[in-house]
Order: structure tokens, then sequence, then C-alpha cells
């Protein structure tokens, strides 16, 4: 729905979470500004997501599960509170890339509903991490589990913000990826960056400084990752795509997990 009324950041709020998850969140304008707000906004979508993976995991971990349970039921939320988009995206933007084919071949590779070689290959590679990482984390301790859950789901959001920057164009005319494509202000884009780093890194500071720092590094290292995709994306295909953005989402979801894993 489209208006010419400013939008508000309730708008905002309502674009993020109708259009990045299945709740039950009517999206009432589809225009620029809200497409604004709600990339801006989207970083909540991953606390929100991120706290109901923690809390599956929790739970499954009180009533005796373990580790492993407990970091499949995190890794699951996230996917279900999609419909699996994201890494839908992931799988079609990693067929799209290696099949070696023109831009415009390339799209429509994406666009199809099988999922090829590589993007079963990328998917399967991308879900093993993750879980061995949740796994890891839960069996040091409920609360290391808890963190890497919530940062790592903030940091996918995250991707998204800085993604749909100003200067970043969208590769179709028509798509989410069109819709939000260049809408966030680079400044702002910055802001929501420092401010989830340093968010990061307060929580890491429960297990010392080196666990801030690298809370922090895991934020920014799993943003490093997330651009250098976006770049490929953006030489290959001419711009984003939704799947583009699922790719971009998954792909920092894991490096940060990654990084997280490490120096325990």
């Amino acid at each position: 729905m489209r208006t010419s009324s400013p939008p508000t950041a309730l708008d905002g709020l309502r674009f993020a979470f109708g259009t990045l998850t299945v709740l039950p969140v009517r999206v009432r304008r589809w225009d620029r500004g809200a497409a604004r707000g709600g990339m801006l906004a989207a970083v909540l979508v991953g606390l929100v997501a991120g706290a109901l993976a923690a809390a599956l995991g929790l739970l499954l971990l009180l009533l005796g599960a373990g580790p492993l349970l407990a970091a499949v039921g995190s890794v699951a939320v996230p996917a279900v509170l999609t419909r699996g988009l994201h890494l839908d995206g992931l799988a079609d933007t990693a067929d799209g890339l290696g099949s070696g084919k023109p831009a415009e071949e390339a799209l429509r590779i994406m666009k199809r509903s099988d999922i090829g070689p590589f993007g079963v290959l990328t998917l399967v590679l991308a879900l093993l991490a993750q879980v061995a990482v949740l796994a890891q984390s839960y069996g040091d301790s409920w609360a290391r589990g808890a963190a890497a859950a919530v940062i790592s789901a903030v940091t996918a959001r995250l991707a998204l913000t800085l993604a749909a920057r100003t200067g970043v164009p969208a590769a179709r005319p028509e798509g989410l990826g069109a819709a939000v494509a260049g809408v966030v202000p680079v400044p702002g884009a910055l802001a929501v960056t420092a401010l989830c780093a340093a968010g990061a890194a307060f929580w890491g500071s429960e297990w010392g400084p080196y666990g801030a720092l690298r809370a922090a590094v895991a934020v920014l290292f799993a943003l490093a990752a997330a651009e250098l995709l976006l770049r490929r994306c953006l030489r290959r295909f001419g711009g984003v795509t939704g799947d583009v953005f699922g790719a971009l989402a998954e792909t920092a979801a894991t490096a940060s997990l990654v990084v997280l894993a490490f120096g325990r």
C-alpha cells in the first residue's frame, strides 16, 4: 500500500517483521520510506529471532537434551521464522555464482524452484557449521550458547541493513531486492553497525576483556565476509536480489559463529 504521508517508526517495524519473518504482521506501506525504516530495524528482527532460538535451545537443555540437540533447535528457529527463505537464498545464490553463466541466465537459474549441486553443498556446509559451533557453545555453558544464538541472528540481519545501503543497485526491477535496494543511508547503516558491535562486546564482557573483543570481532568479521559476497554478487549479477539478501544473512550468521568458536 502506498501513501503520501511520511512513514512512521511503526511502519518501519511492520515492514521489517512483515517481510523478514512469518509472524502475522501486516505491512501497511510498501514504499521506499517504509522500506528504509524496515531495513534499519532489521536488527530488531534478529534480536527476536535470536532470543527465540536461544529460548528453545535452553528449554531443550532444561528438559535433559544434549548440546547437539539444543544446537539443532536453535538453528531451526530462524529457519522456521523465515520460512527457510534465507537458506533458500543461500542455495540459489550459490547455484547462480557457480553456474558460470552470463548474468541474465544466472538470475534465471536462481529463480528456479530446484536446487543444484552448488546450492546443496553450500547449504549443507553452512548448516553443519552453525550446528557445530552452537553445540560447542552450549556444551561450554548455557550462557555461551544463548549468546552465540543471539549474536549470530542479529549479525545476520545487520548484514541486510548494510546490503540495502545507498549505492547498491537491484539486479531486477521487481521483488524484495528491488524494494529495499539502496534505501538505507550509509551513515544510518554505520550507526546501526557500531551499536550492534558495541552491544555484542558488552554481552561478551561477561567472559572478560577477551570475550568482549571476540564478540565484537565476530560481528565485524561476519560483516566483512558478507561484504565480500555482496561485491561478488554485484559484479556477477549487476545488483542484489531477494536471494542475495538471504545468502548474505546466512553467510554473516555462519561467519560470526565461526569466530565465536575460537579461543575458548
